[in-house]
């Protein structure tokens, strides 16, 4: 038995990864923001933290709040993310998905390396979309503030947490295997941000798309047993190899370096 940790754990795969955790015995964090969602998974092995991952403070809550409670924390699973139709600007600056899908997956990682590095066998599995080779980070405008689309900013957060991957395994020191993972097209999400045609484009395509059991049973293989290596990348069911093009080590550095000037001020206002 251990402590399983899951950011997006209300909806979707994130949800779905949580019950079967605390199925299998593990104590369970379960965070996010739908509060009615949450509280009818909590009780037994699962707790459940609201919070808006979207928020540097309150991801910084989630770290102290998870820290204290839990000094030891075998898994760390990432699943939080949200589609915006339109530009949206945190109180931290920060353009919405960058900060959802991306800050957030950041602050947790590094963040909660301590408990981590207390496990036997720690592990962090970041789900996102490694594999994919379109889409990149914005350096001149990582807050896109021309030129925002959804999948733009979509595809710019998925190339992000692949450097995130990656920066890491280089600098954190840490114990934890760091895994990416792409399930590939799954029947899960929430799509409400979407216009509704994409909408229902989507709900067409959904009915060739992996069923949620099928995407989450392999993430549960990484937290029985973790890979040996410091980062390991998997676009579905196949291995990517170190030297993958999204895995840069320069731009991991480059990003983690812009990172921190970002949640100092330095850049877009984060504090």
């Amino acid at each position: 038995m251990g402590v399983v940790v899951v950011s997006g754990g209300t909806n979707g795969m994130g949800r779905a990864f949580a019950l079967g955790r605390a199925e299998r015995g593990d104590r369970v964090v379960v965070v996010g923001r739908d509060r009615g969602r949450g509280e009818a998974m909590a009780g037994g092995a699962i707790t459940f933290l609201p919070a808006d991952l979207s928020s540097v403070a309150e991801n910084r809550r989630v770290v102290e709040e998870v820290l204290a409670a839990h000094p030891v924390v075998d898994a760390l699973a990432l699943f939080a993310n949200a589609v915006s139709a339109r530009r949206e600007v945190t109180a931290d600056g920060l353009e919405r998905t960058f900060a959802l899908y991306y800050v957030s997956r950041y602050l947790l990682s590094f963040g909660l390396r301590p408990a981590l590095d207390r496990a036997e066998h720690p592990v962090i599995v970041n789900v996102a979309g490694v594999g994919v080779t379109k889409g990149a980070v914005q350096w001149a405008d990582p807050q896109l503030s021309t030129g925002y689309s959804t999948v733009r900013a979509q595809l710019q957060a998925g190339r992000a947490n692949d450097l995130l991957g990656a920066g890491f395994a280089q600098r954190s020191g840490s114990r934890a295997r760091y895994v990416l993972y792409h399930p590939g097209f799954t029947r899960s999400g929430d799509r409400s941000g979407l216009p509704p045609v994409v909408r229902g484009l989507l709900a067409v395509a959904s009915l060739a798309a992996r069923p949620v059991a099928a995407s989450v049973g392999p993430i549960h293989g990484f937290v029985d047993e973790p890979p040996a290596d410091a980062l390991t990348a998997v676009d579905r069911d196949r291995r990517l190899p170190p030297d993958f093009p999204t895995l840069d080590a320069a731009a991991a550095a480059r990003l983690m370096e812009l990172t921190e000037r970002l949640l100092v001020g330095g850049e877009g206002q984060a504090a």
